[in-house]
């Protein structure tokens, strides 16, 4: 079953960039939460080290959250987020209202599982590259994983594991793959690469490229006494 995170806010009345500025001084996080069929946009806030704690965590933008208002609790979905350029600082942040009867999309991490003890973890010049790692998936809010698995001890060198290979959990689809099979993305590829060495000439090959070069040098005159 998936863990229940809690996030705790309030509600507040002052909008606009200077509202925003002073909570931002204040150690607040703006944010705003909007969706759910005939409810209107809610302004909160939330205090900065919360957030910061929690970004820190996967399950944090891949998670249903319970979102406690001033004790309301309701579920969302973390859908924005504006982080300062170069401070630790998230600056605003906007939650999506989730309806528990209705599938939600969202992108999840995708966890690599036993890629050294694999044969071509194992094998030297084999390049194992993760061309995904995250997946877009479509199910109902109660069946939503916070990560996918993707066991690689069997794989070997050459392989390929496309998006169809992937192992969901029970009533959790993929969403490229509803679009045709030229969305069967590869998430893993196995490569060998082979170091280019310059061959050095054979004897008569040396041979052959001098007399050019020794046709083609002037010929030294004898030195007149």
């Amino acid at each position: 079953m998936t863990k229940t995170h809690e996030i705790k806010a309030q509600s507040r009345k002052d909008e606009g960039k200077g509202a925003s500025r002073r909570l931002r001084h204040a150690s607040f996080v703006p944010a705003v939460v909007y969706g759910g069929a005939g409810q209107v946009p809610q302004s909160i806030q939330i205090e900065h080290n919360t957030i910061l704690l929690a970004a820190k965590h996967e399950w944090f933008f891949s998670s249903v959250l319970d979102l406690n208002v001033d004790g309301n609790v309701q579920k969302v979905l973390v859908r924005d987020w504006q982080k300062h350029p170069y401070k630790q600082l998230m600056m605003h942040m906007d939650f999506l209202r989730v309806n528990e009867n209705e599938a939600i999309r969202v992108s999840v991490p995708l966890h690599f599982l036993n890629q050294e003890k694999s044969p071509a973890g194992k094998t030297s010049g084999v390049v194992i590259s993760h061309n995904l790692t995250e997946v877009e998936i479509s199910c109902l809010p109660k069946h939503l994983p916070e990560f996918i698995e993707l066991d690689l001890g069997e794989l070997n060198p050459g392989d390929i594991v496309h998006l169809s290979e992937l192992k969901l959990p029970a009533n959790v689809e993929i969403v490229a793959l509803h679009l045709g099979e030229s969305h069967d993305t590869a998430v893993v590829t196995a490569n060998t690469v082979q170091e280019e060495v310059d061959a050095a000439p054979a004897e008569g090959d040396a041979a052959a490229a001098a007399a050019p070069a020794a046709a083609a040098a002037p010929a030294k005159k004898d030195d007149k006494k």
